[in-house]
């Protein structure tokens, strides 16, 4: 018989009982076991890249059996005890390894970077910090249920480093909501060792600063782990708030394998495996004779076995065909339209009270319907469209937000994921910069990436016209219609403005809704009264004529409508797009072809702007159709300034008459 060591961890058994104790064994074995073999079938080429979380098991396994089945962990990729704990089948994990259909991501991500709400699971993207404040809406998600569920997050000693940790502990305090903070610090941040990522003793000591409790833990103690987060869980439930909680750990591969360790000292190195989680509790449990070497052996055949015949069918698995269809229907998650028909009843509107008006609207449609912002709530935001929401419906739904765009925008996406609905107001469009990583890689990918839809839509008071100059005046929809998997919205009249804001908080993707100031309180119109809905992808059509087709979009519109005031002799369609994603492509394309000439309009500058993709795809398209090159006008290569006459200068609007005119004389 073996000899029994003694364990390097000392371990106080409390009151858990055999049964317990050997099922935290046997949920910290199975990773190991696993992560074992995967370091085999990588060395054969059989997969392509793995992140060891060997050493680290106990914190996984530990939090996972603290936590309810129904309570959200969002993990890193050294958490493969979370997904195993959890009780996902092997082969769907293989598959998602191997990149076959039956894994999680259809081929189109790899490792841990997914999530599957049957098992309540929302993984990584490769940014780190975004799932912290992604972890801050599920939990937000959770006090408005009153379900009182606790949600938990992890991150590394390096992503402790990101701006998103920060702003996403802010917010949980602020709002005390019911989140575990999970830092595995681990001692490197690939090779940057904790001495270089922060210079205080201990990351749990910033807990304090956000005014939340924060402990420390041997994350290599399996049952001090396992019965403090067990503890602390019940607690929160009880008594929602925020609490951070640093495992000290050790990483003792490489970042990846590919990277190596020769950056380790060799005696941290050896000191750290002696404090190895399952060595040394299969030690402890041995000389408690809870566990004895038959069952010990028994446990490893077993799991050996589901791990064979897991890889087994997961070869099997025919590999992934490309398709075209397939891939493009996956960008966005189906949405029904539901037309809902304006009234006869209207009413003289600004752009600004349609907006309002069709928000409030919305609010009282859904009845769990989120507004999140800076001053919002009893301020009524900076320009007052929601000036009364507070009074309205009450301050768990008119959120005042910190100014962490970032953290809110992540936010939104975690209250998507536990099945609500939001509305973000960026304070101003320009100030998105603040939380451009979660909107272009969180909010665009997560349906492609693994089915999750981003019920999210982000108000953008945009534009220029207003002298608020170079950060306050953007009008920077090019940025997100560059990215597939973001719907963006630009109205022009306060009716549509009301109709497309019903529908972009209906659709179940990402909404980027672009309000310009400069027409806020300068257009008005007569609105229907009732609620109301404007499909996207259909443009308007607002002047018909047969000598040249003039196309924009927001304030573009109204100089272009000024211009042909102005020249009653020029027969012009003007195409209104109202929504640049998706683009009515027929309608363009159709007047194009009957008029032989086009002209677009942006207030945006010319390169890269959408214009240039909307000339491109005249000239591709209706070649033989043109009388005169594709004409566009666009403000100057410069950042927006300040002075009125400076800015008067920058704008496109003073340069559209005479482009037009050249045009038609081509």
């Amino acid at each position: 018989m073996p000899t029994i060591t003694k364990s390097n961890i000392a371990y106080d058994k409390r009151n858990l009982s055999d049964k317990t104790l050997l099922e935290l064994y046997y949920n910290m074995l199975k990773p190991r076991l696993i992560e074992e073999k995967m370091l085999i079938l990588l060395r054969q080429g059989k997969i392509s890249k793995w992140f060891s979380g060997i050493g680290q098991e106990a914190i996984s396994v530990g939090v996972t059996m603290a936590l309810k089945p129904d309570e959200y962990i969002l993990p890193m990729h050294r958490n493969l005890g979370v997904f195993t704990t959890r009780e996902i089948p092997l082969h769907r994990l293989f598959c998602q390894w191997q990149g076959k259909a039956s894994g999680f991501t259809k081929g189109r991500d790899r490792s841990f970077h997914f999530g599957t709400q049957e098992f309540n699971i929302v993984g990584m993207i490769s940014h780190l910090g975004p799932q912290l404040g992604v972890a801050d809406g599920i939990a937000l998600a959770n006090l408005l249920k009153e379900n009182k569920n606790v949600t938990a997050v992890f991150s590394g000693e390096g992503g402790t480093s990101e701006g998103d940790f920060h702003e996403a502990l802010n917010v949980a305090s602020v709002w005390q909501l019911p989140v575990i903070f999970c830092i595995e610090n681990n001692g490197y941040g690939l090779s940057t060792p904790t001495s270089e990522q922060y210079n205080c003793k201990h990351l749990a000591d910033r807990g304090k600063g956000y005014g939340m409790e924060s402990f420390i833990l041997d994350g290599n103690n399996i049952i001090e782990t396992y019965t403090k987060v067990q503890k602390l869980a019940e607690s929160i439930r009880k008594r929602p708030r925020p609490i951070l909680i640093e495992f000290k750990t050790f990483r003792r591969r490489g970042h990846e394998e590919a990277s190596g360790t020769k950056y380790v000292p060799q005696d941290l190195m050896d000191e750290w495996e002696e404090k190895d989680p399952i060595d040394n509790f299969r030690s402890f449990l041995l000389s408690k004779k809870v566990l004895n070497i038959e069952t010990d052996e028994a446990y490893k055949a077993k799991i050996k076995v589901e791990i064979d015949t897991a890889l087994e069918s997961a070869y099997a698995e025919q590999d992934i065909v490309p398709n075209e269809t397939t891939e493009l229907n996956d960008v966005y998650k189906p949405f029904e339209y539901t037309d809902f028909t304006p009234n006869t009843e209207t009413k003289e509107l600004r752009l600004i009270d349609a907006i309002s008006e069709g928000l409030k609207q919305s609010m009282e449609k859904h009845k769990d319907l989120v507004i999140m912002g800076q001053d919002i709530a009893e301020y009524g935001g900076v320009f007052k469209i929601t000036d009364g929401f507070v009074e309205a419906f009450g301050k768990d739904r008119v959120r005042n937000t910190p100014i962490c765009e970032s953290a809110i925008v992540e936010t939104a996406m975690g209250l998507s994921i536990s099945g609500i609905k939001s509305v973000v107001e960026m304070q101003f469009a320009d100030f998105v910069t603040s939380g451009f990583n979660p909107v272009v890689n969180y909010l665009a990918k997560s349906h492609y990436r693994w089915g999750q839809e981003a019920d999210v839509v982000v108000r953008m008071p945009c534009g220029a016209g207003v002298a608020a100059g170079p950060f306050h005046s953007q009008t920077n929809e090019a940025w997100f219609t560059k990215t597939p998997g973001l719907k963006v919205v630009y109205p022009a009249f306060p009716y549509d403005a009301k109709g497309l804001l019903a529908t972009a908080i209906n659709d179940p993707n990402p909404v980027l809704y672009f309000e310009h100031k400069a027409l806020y309180r300068s257009i008005r119109q007569e609105v229907p009264t009732n609620y109301y809905t404007i499909p996207f992808g259909k443009a308007a059509l607002l002047k018909e004529g047969d000598a040249v087709t003039i196309i924009t979009y927001g304030a573009g519109v109204h100089w272009a409508l000024e211009t042909l005031n102005n020249n009653q002799d020029i027969s012009a369609d003007l195409i209104d797009l109202r929504t640049l994603q998706p683009l009515d492509k027929e309608t363009i394309l159709n007047s194009v072809k009957k008029t032989g000439r086009a002209i677009i309009l942006q207030e945006d500058s010319m390169f890269g702007g959408i214009a240039s993709d909307l000339s491109a795809m005249l000239m591709e398209q209706c070649f033989e159709y043109l009388d005169a090159p594709v004409k566009r006008v666009a403000s100057m290569e410069t950042p927006i300034p300040f002075i009125g006459q400076l800015e008067e200068q920058y704008l496109a609007k003073g340069k559209f008459e005479g482009a037009l005119k050249a045009l038609l004389s081509y």
